[in-house]
């Protein structure tokens, strides 16, 4: 298999395990009577530190320095947790949306922008610049 070929099937493998920890912990969060919004953060937070360990050792394979790379990961990653936040007020708040439905929704968005943002500003090697 194709080296890009096969590091988008593991992408789309870990994002899928990725996402089901994110939405298991959403769930958990929203069945215990959690506010959208604070179940959707903590979520987050168990989504991302899986989704780092597992993009830098079996998707992308890097071997940048690790603090430098995991705070890029977090900031950046904050950004699209910032942006779900916001499409989920809009779906859930003002179109009176389930928050579960919304939250399906709002994860295509997500998913695209992570992995943007993985390939071509946190885990792309040092001094290479990815076409």
């Amino acid at each position: 298999m194709k080296d890009d070929t096969k590091e988008i099937v593991s992408y789309v493998f870990v994002g899928g395990m990725t996402t089901l920890v994110n939405y298991i912990v959403y769930f958990i969060l929203l069945k215990i009577h959690s506010h959208w919004l604070i179940a959707n953060s903590i979520s987050w937070i168990f989504a991302v530190l899986f989704a780092y360990y597992t993009n830098k050792r079996y998707v992308f394979k890097s071997t940048n320095n690790i603090k430098k790379e995991f705070i890029s990961f977090i900031l950046l990653r904050f950004m699209t947790l910032l942006i779900e936040n916001i499409c989920l007020y809009l779906l859930i708040d003002l179109l009176n949306l389930q928050p579960m439905i919304s939250k399906v929704c709002v994860s295509f968005i997500t998913i695209l922008s992570n992995y943007i943002l993985c390939k071509f500003k946190i885990f792309k090697e040092e001094g290479v610049c990815h076409g």
